[in-house]
């Protein structure tokens, strides 16, 4: 498997590599800053630089274990030594709203116990996460729940990632090892993204230094989700 350098650096936006493979429009790279498509976040997009020329990667998806960048087109591409670039704008707007997704995750879980069933960040600058209540939260609740957040975010935490042993992190009760538990066997190292002392959730996205760096963000609106016991969806947009 190539070398995933967003895992340990969500701020390198290039590197050099190695093209490895070539097929049709899809390039397979030694190592790559793009992130593809996962766990709720959008795929990067950017360029691979050979030589003078310059190739447009539109997409990225992890298939059967790989990392496959989609290239606008492929003429004149070669396997062998290449620059890749990512769109740092793109990126670090998913960055922010990952984080901020954890943050509200985890203020939920401390304070309520409740745990996040999915989220997705979209890219037309909104979000939303689905939360799963142990049991109905009084609807007056919500109204302060923004007003919560924001200072949260003011407070200014930092945020680490670290990688353990599987049978380690199954130890550490509430949300974690719910999310562990849906992890196919073969994985055995786990990371974790630690907002402080709020938040700790196995995570494989991108994530800001701090929550300073999400600055402001509003509520659109929070609903009952249809299917699920007592499933709320936040649905949110960085307003900053």
């Amino acid at each position: 498997m190539e070398k995933e350098l967003f895992l340990t650096n969500s701020y390198q936006t290039d590197c050099e590599t190695f093209i490895e493979k070539i097929h049709e429009n899809k390039v397979i790279l030694n190592q790559t800053v793009f992130y593809p498509t996962g766990g709720g976040q959008p795929f990067d997009t950017g360029f691979l630089k050979q030589g003078e020329n310059e190739f447009e990667v539109e997409k990225v998806k992890r298939e059967n274990g790989e990392i496959i960048h989609y290239i606008n087109d492929t003429t004149n591409l070669r396997l062998g030594n290449v620059t890749t670039r990512i769109n740092w704008d793109r990126r670090y707007k998913f960055m922010r709203y990952h984080t901020l997704l954890h943050v509200i995750s985890g203020h939920l879980y401390n304070k309520f116990g409740a745990l996040a069933t999915s989220s997705e960040i979209y890219e037309d600058n909104r979000s939303r996460l689905d939360m799963q209540f142990e049991e109905e939260m009084p609807e007056d609740y919500f109204p302060s729940l923004e007003e919560e957040i924001n200072e949260i975010i003011k407070e200014n935490h930092l945020i680490t990632t670290n990688t353990f042993p599987r049978e380690e992190v199954e130890k550490i009760p509430g949300s974690i090892k719910t999310v562990i538990n849906l992890l196919p066997a073969s994985i055995q190292r786990i990371r974790l993204v630690s907002i402080s002392e709020l938040d700790k959730q196995a995570c494989g996205g991108t994530h800001v230094h701090s929550t300073k760096e999400i600055r402001s963000f509003s509520i659109n609106k929070i609903k009952t989700k249809n299917k699920g016991k007592h499933i709320k969806r936040i649905e949110i947009t960085i307003t900053d």
